[in-house]
């Protein structure tokens, strides 16, 4: 009796005395990981029969979706397509603008005047009268007279101004003339407006004058409304008609006049905004 109840004792310690073995093996000498790996291949197919159900629970519940369902299904994604196409339209529309600062920022520090920028928040509906509206004011300094750019030249100047918003009249204006000059050779002259957002007309021009098609205009100074310098058209066409003292000549403005949404609103120096006044009582 004493030796048949040792022997159970005895397997005990051996098993024991095995796994505690096989358990410091396996963490010192990671002998054990051929072993783990084939077992864990072999229960493969057991897990995936423990997982069947699942699946087949999940098959046969989309072989009865309802058309409703889809239905469902189909205008949620159009809803949600519809949310990312406006969202891409609404970064496009972010980036462009960006592109725009980055044009009027780089031309006002080609500026010695100081600058602020504008945006453009209405449009004359009237097709004879070329003129904008935009959203600065005398509340933000500004007066009748001062030049108006974008990124790529002149577009025209304030002629009214309320409280938060101020009417600019464009350069393609009929009843609108800006004193140029020629950057090639310094020709002066006079560009008027015809009307025509594509097309400036340059008159009184001697059929003696050097000028070329290609030629830059800037703003000449003469007159005291626009400040010398700013790009303001480039000669397109040229028309010597025989026996006549002046030239036609036509010109295509620098500026983006129907395109552009962020303008520049030049402030004249204050010395010049100081004697104004002064002029003015003596007249």
């Amino acid at each position: 009796m004493f030796v048949r109840g040792a022997v159970p004792g005895l397997r005990l310690l051996l098993t024991f005395i095995i796994s505690v073995t096989l358990i410091v093996a396996d963490q010192q000498f990671d002998r054990l990981a051929p072993v783990r790996s084939t077992l864990a291949t072999g229960l493969t197919p057991v897990y995936w029969l423990g997982n069947a159900p699942y699946q087949f629970s999940d098959w046969v519940d989309s072989l009865f979706v309802t058309r409703e369902d889809v239905k469902q299904e189909n205008e949620d994604l159009k809803a949600r397509l519809l949310i990312l196409e406006r969202r891409a339209l609404k970064y496009a529309a972010l980036a462009s603008e960006n592109n725009e600062l980055r044009r009027l920022m780089n031309s006002s520090q080609l500026l010695d005047d100081r600058v602020i920028v504008s945006e453009v928040v209405s449009v004359s509906p009237d097709p004879y009268s070329h003129e904008i509206v935009i959203n600065k004011g005398r509340s933000d300094g500004l007066q009748p007279g001062q030049a108006i750019l974008d990124a790529y030249g002149l577009m025209g100047q304030v002629v009214q101004t309320s409280q938060v918003t101020s009417r600019v009249l464009l350069v393609s204006d009929s009843s609108h003339a800006v004193p140029v000059e020629v950057v090639r050779n310094g020709l002066r002259a006079i560009l008027l407006g015809t009307g025509d957002s594509g097309t400036l007309d340059l008159v009184h021009v001697p059929d003696t004058a050097d000028i070329r098609e290609g030629d830059l205009l800037v703003s000449s100074g003469l007159g005291g409304r626009f400040p010398r310098g700013y790009p303001v058209a480039e000669v397109s066409l040229i028309n010597k008609e025989p026996g006549e003292p002046f030239v036609s000549i036509q010109a295509k403005p620098k500026a983006q006049l129907n395109q552009s949404r962020l303008v520049l609103v030049v402030f004249p120096p204050a010395d010049t905004q100081a004697t104004e006044p002064v002029q003015e009582e003596q007249r």
